[in-house]
């Protein structure tokens, strides 16, 4: 697993790439969850999500030479976006193998960012290709199960910890587990004592299972509206980073979710997608685990999400 270190090496690494992303108090939030509750505003961040502080530590891992016919990755979300902003950056062509039901609004961001993008049948069938393009000289990057994306993740760990010594509590959605990982080893290094909370939307919960079953299990499908949480399983690295980091992780339905987001856009005037929002549903389940005092961070990891979707859901 990464050390502290590796995410200190991470932000040196990427440093100047990327946008510091502001922590911002809210009231609002913080009277209906009775603790002091601070929004990490990372669907600020260039793609709209968390995700090129991993592909770029990554890809600037490489050596040039070593780069060779490009970038190629799987997601059906923020990752698809990161990577083909990071190749575009370094100068690189990049693939992206998607799912056919990934939302047209990805599609078109992956494209515009220069991306050749390939529609596979899902998302195991996108992983079962990636070896080809392997084999023909392109390096791929994987969206959690890399040491190298993980500690690139991490770096929002440590700018929390900086902006706020005082936190005691930092809620985190997940995905394939390899975000939230980053961010426990950045915060509990520094902060032993902060405790780190784990959510995920009912149908993407391949975390809570594979935490219950003691081993990765696979989703037969993804069913959330959280398409950005889909991963169809963790890892053995990122459940052995939960399993020793997390104080639990916690489950929330879609229809929370929603709620959150549209609480979001109105109190905090920030639109962030499901994936991101269920932190505040998590954080009302949570609520008899904080007291007046405590310093609550709700990670909102990305905001990639389209205005028609949005007044599509039903809560």
């Amino acid at each position: 697993m990464i050390q502290l270190t590796d995410i200190q090496e991470a932000r040196r690494r990427i440093e100047g790439r990327l946008k510091r992303t502001p922590l911002v108090t809210s009231e609002a939030l913080s009277r209906r969850i009775g603790a002091n509750v601070y929004l990490k505003l990372e669907l600020f961040q260039k793609t709209g999500s968390f995700k090129p502080r991993g592909a770029f530590n990554k890809a600037l891992s490489i050596p040039e030479d070593r780069r060779g016919r490009g970038l190629v990755a799987v997601s059906g979300g923020n990752h698809a976006q990161a990577v083909a902003y990071v190749a575009g950056q370094l100068g690189l062509p990049s693939v992206i193998l998607m799912p056919e039901t990934t939302p047209r609004n990805y599609l078109d961001a992956t494209r515009g960012y220069g991306a050749e993008v390939v529609l596979m049948p899902n998302a195991q069938a996108a992983f079962e290709r990636i070896a080809a393009y392997e084999e023909q000289g392109w390096t791929s990057i994987h969206p959690f199960d890399d040491p190298l994306v993980m500690a690139g993740q991490g770096t929002v760990g440590l700018e929390i910890i900086e902006d706020l010594p005082s936190v005691t509590d930092v809620i985190v959605s997940i995905g394939g587990g390899g975000f939230i990982g980053g961010v426990a080893v950045a915060v509990k290094s520094l902060k032993p004592d902060v405790r780190v909370w784990g959510v995920e939307t009912e149908g993407a919960d391949a975390m809570a299972k594979a935490l219950k079953a003691g081993k990765p299990v696979r989703l037969e499908a993804i069913t959330s509206i959280a398409r950005t949480l889909g991963a169809p399983s963790v890892s053995e690295t990122t459940l052995q980073m939960a399993q020793g980091y997390l104080e639990s992780v916690t489950v929330v339905p879609d229809s929370d979710a929603i709620v959150a987001l549209r609480l979001l856009l109105e109190r905090a005037k920030v639109l962030a997608e499901p994936a991101a929002s269920c932190t505040l549903a998590a954080a009302e389940k949570l609520r008899g685990s904080f007291s007046p005092s405590s310093n609550v961070v709700l990670v909102l990891c990305g905001g990639n999400v389209a205005v028609e979707d949005v007044c599509r859901f039903q809560t």
